[in-house]
């Protein structure tokens, strides 16, 4: 829901950045690999409850996840990248909350429907875009990507302020996941109707 707003406000610097990126020699899918790398680690601070450095390594990943697409828009995307790029966003997003329940087994409940709420967003968003871009789609509104971006609720501004969210507050992470997972029932829901209006034969 948000992502449209901040881009207009992160773009710019990301743009900078991804230009002097570019022009060292550093590659889209080489930002793309190490921000994932940096992803893993803050799955592994969760999991030790490192909570200021989980906060740390998921915001270098996220500024990683901006500087690919900048970087990718220097040298000319690719289809690996913008495969890469969604793939391990995924990942990072449920593997956080997976972290999160290795250091905390009672919220191990919570985290299991948060990440049950993720496969309802991300199936409804990827078959979305397969089909969009079957039938000729598209959208800059969330900026230039790589496949079809229909919007919701829960995007990946409101994700990573959950993620903020539970690193500054771990005792609420139990309500912050199920506020969160029920807001991506409402997206997923949306996607939905979303579909059935666009390809109804």
């Amino acid at each position: 829901m948000l992502d449209p707003l901040m881009r207009r406000v992160i773009d710019p610097p990301l743009e900078r950045a991804g230009r002097w990126l570019a022009r060292s020699g550093l590659t889209a899918n080489a930002v793309t690999w190490l921000g994932f790398a940096i992803g893993l680690a803050a799955i592994g601070a969760l999991a030790f409850q490192l909570y200021g450095l989980a906060l740390l390594l998921i915001l270098a990943n996220r500024i990683a996840d901006g500087l690919d697409g900048a970087v990718a828009r220097q040298r000319g995307p690719s289809d690996l990248g913008g495969y890469l790029d969604i793939v391990f966003d995924f990942l990072f997003y449920s593997g956080a909350v997976f972290g999160f329940a290795l250091g905390r087994p009672e919220d191990a409940l919570a985290a299991a429907f948060l990440i049950f709420s993720f496969v309802g967003t991300g199936s409804s968003f990827l078959a979305y875009a397969i089909l969009a871009a079957k039938r000729g789609l598209t959208t800059d509104l969330r900026g230039r990507k790589s496949l079809y971006y229909l919007g919701g609720l829960t995007e990946g501004s409101e994700t990573i302020a959950l993620l903020v969210a539970i690193c500054l507050f771990p005792g609420a992470f139990a309500w912050l996941a199920t506020a969160f997972g029920l807001l991506c029932w409402i997206t997923t829901a949306g996607r939905i109707a979303a579909a059935i209006q666009t390809f109804r034969e």
